[in-house]
């Protein structure tokens, strides 16, 4: 299935974030941005100057990407996702410059199943900034750089 990236985007803050209302939602699509215009790493060289689909396609990065997942059908994939009125404005916010402070620079973030967060994102190429519902958000530290 062909989808623009547009509606790529929107379909993704459905699956990652949902749940997490509209503020997780923006700090997802803040998180993506970040990925996209950061100058230098591997979100950089895959952003390729900013290519917002190069970073929502990238290998590995979000499960809902997924169709199977450790060889179990992934039922919340963006493929099986009907975003609402709420992802498209979001997605719109974002693609015209809008960002949630709450998260910040960050460009790293998971859902670590506990109450607390780990300090630093594994391989110490983020520090915790912020926690948003279930998720940890992460700003590069300096190693992340040589990535």
């Amino acid at each position: 299935m062909a989808l623009d990236t547009n509606e790529l985007f929107a379909r993704m803050l459905k699956c990652e974030a949902e749940g997490e209302g509209r503020e997780g939602m923006e700090a997802i699509a803040t998180l993506i941005m970040n990925r996209a215009e950061i100058p230098d790493g591997e979100f950089s060289r895959v952003s390729n100057g900013g290519n917002v689909r190069n970073i929502l396609t990238q290998n590995r990065q979000f499960t809902c990407f997924y169709d199977y997942i450790n060889g179990q059908y992934n039922p919340q994939n963006i493929y099986n996702m009907r975003p609402d009125r709420i992802e498209y404005d979001i997605v719109n916010w974002a693609l015209n410059g809008g960002r949630s402070g709450a998260v910040g620079n960050s460009i790293f973030y998971f859902n670590p199943y506990s109450d607390t967060c780990p300090t630093y994102f594994p391989s110490n190429v983020g520090v915790l900034y912020n926690r948003i519902g279930n998720h940890c958000f992460y700003q590069p530290t300096s190693a992340y750089s040589d990535t």
